[in-house]
């Protein structure tokens, strides 16, 4: 029986990008969605399982059938407004299925274990940038739920001295694949630059702008944001790694460069032609004035090399899939 990488929450956006790559790079793998924010047709590789992590006979069957050597764990839940608005939402997805995942690795010798985490573990941080080793202190339910599963992987690995982990603290995604096969297809859509896309193709009236008056240079929201396709090559990376090294980490995943709200409208009203409507309202709940990565240390680790870090590759990358994606 040949080794295969489990890659749960393969169809959503950012585990759409990482099987394409794998895809490419010839692995065996399978992907587990239940599609509940992903696309089928996103999944450009791989053999399909719809299901879900909180499903433990699914779970059983899947490693009693097949040899699962690493786990890329995606699947979750990411809007943090809402996670303020449905807290008990976040902690089943993120924290307590999770650990059902995590439960059912142990029990059939899974050591390789990679997890989507999020800089909104470090709340509204302590140094600019920020260090993997500045002090977690989420100020929202989605970065408390991914912290608590962080230190559920510690405890797991310091009592299974064979399992390793590499947690990668995502800041802010961006763009879609450069050879426009695939992208963000979220059916509730909160990212700054997709929205603003759409605003500027007439998909939607407006554009909000949450908050204008942050201790900032332009008084909006400052966020270091990295390219999906550059974050994809970050797992596998990763996934060479533990296969090679077997130590676990926790890694940031950016740029270590900021860009404003107001600097994304601009950069997207640039590429479009297109002067479309931003509408300023309040403040949205749980978001820091400033987040940007020091990445040293992924670079360092890893060997990761980023190719499409400028704000205009990830804006125009964006804005050509939104193009295909409006005719499909």
């Amino acid at each position: 029986m040949k080794d295969k990488i489990l890659v749960t929450g393969g169809a959503g956006y950012i585990g759409s990008h990482v099987v394409k790559l794998l895809n490419e790079a010839k692995y065996d793998f399978l992907v587990l969605d239940n599609l509940s924010t992903g696309r089928r047709d996103s999944v450009l590789g791989g053999d399909f399982i719809l299901g879900d992590i909180s499903d433990s006979e699914l779970l059983d069957s899947i490693f009693q059938k097949n040899k699962i050597n690493g786990i890329i764990h995606f699947a979750g839940s990411i809007v943090v407004p809402e996670s303020v608005r449905e807290p008990l939402k976040y902690y089943k997805n993120n924290t307590e299925n999770s650990r059902i995942l995590l439960e059912k690795a142990i029990q059939y010798g899974v050591e390789n274990f990679i997890f989507s985490s999020t800089a909104a573990v470090y709340g509204e941080g302590v140094n600019r940038p920020i260090l993997e080793t500045d002090p977690a202190n989420p100020i929202n339910p989605y970065g408390r739920s991914k912290l608590m599963f962080e230190w559920v992987l510690e405890d797991v690995a310091r009592a299974n001295p064979k399992f390793k982990y590499i947690c990668l603290r995502y800041f802010n995604v961006a763009g879609a694949d450069p050879d426009k096969k695939i992208g963000q297809c979220s059916p509730v859509v909160t990212h700054l630059i997709k929205r603003a896309v759409l605003a500027s193709l007439s998909k939607i009236e407006k554009l909000e702008l949450f908050g204008t008056d942050y201790d900032t240079p332009d008084g909006t929201c400052v966020r270091d944001f990295i390219h999906v396709t550059d974050l994809s090559q970050a797992h596998l990376d990763a996934l060479n790694y533990l296969f090679k090294n077997r130590n676990s980490h926790i890694l940031n995943c950016g740029y270590g460069k900021g860009h404003s709200v107001k600097e994304v409208i601009n950069e997207v009203k640039k590429i479009s032609g297109v002067n479309f409507r931003v509408e300023p309202v309040g403040r949205r709940e749980g978001d820091p004035p400033s987040l940007v990565s020091n990445p040293s240390k992924i670079k360092e680790i890893l060997g990761w090399k980023p190719k499409y870090d400028s704000l205009h590759t990830m804006v125009k990358s964006a804005y050509d899939w939104e193009k295909i994606l409006q005719k499909i």
